[in-house]
């Protein structure tokens, strides 16, 4: 039996031809939390996870829509998602679109899912007239930062990231 070769790239191009984006509904609630645990093991955060799928519905396809979400499939399987939110640039004067988070499942990066996430999201940015797109990385997380510079993305060390929570937001809150 003859053995034919394939053009280098077609075996990768025809696993991100497979590979499926689209926005998350309401009855997608329970695999985006799924999701967000498996970011929160990537992320050796497991211990601060509190999200619910009650809180993602409500949050996310409630009558006050704080976030939005793509998911992408390989497949009929979810193997990644992007969480997203809008924010305002006043030096810009226009709308940022703000990225919570980007996961794709352990055993299918390499595959182009982080990229279509990405692509996908940077069409929701153009078509909603943003000036930007920005997210966070861990310092640690070396294949994310070699990914999202190779993307062209600039790493902004000149900011530093700042967050109340729990007690010291409550405590603030009561402040006058």
């Amino acid at each position: 039996m003859e053995r034919t070769t394939r053009p280098a790239g077609t075996r990768t191009k025809r696993r991100a031809a497979r590979l499926r984006i689209r926005a998350a509904t309401r009855r997608d609630a329970a695999t985006i939390c799924a999701l967000i645990r498996g970011l929160a093991d990537y992320e050796k955060l497991s211990h601060e996870v509190e999200a619910s799928i009650a809180r993602i519905r409500q949050h996310g396809f409630g009558p006050r829509r704080y976030f939005e979400t793509l998911l992408c499939f390989d497949g009929p399987h979810a193997v990644g998602f992007a969480l997203y939110f809008f924010t305002y640039s006043t030096f810009l004067a226009r709308p940022t679109l703000y990225l919570e988070d980007l996961f794709v499942v352990p055993e299918v990066r390499g595959r182009g899912a982080g990229k279509a996430l990405l692509a996908a999201l940077a069409r929701v940015a153009v078509r909603r007239g943003c000036g930007r797109m920005e997210w966070a990385v861990l310092d640690w997380n070396a294949p994310a930062i070699g990914f999202y510079e190779r993307l062209g993305a600039r790493l902004r060390k000149d900011w530093i990231l700042t967050r109340l929570t729990g007690s010291p937001l409550r405590r603030l809150s009561r402040a006058r």
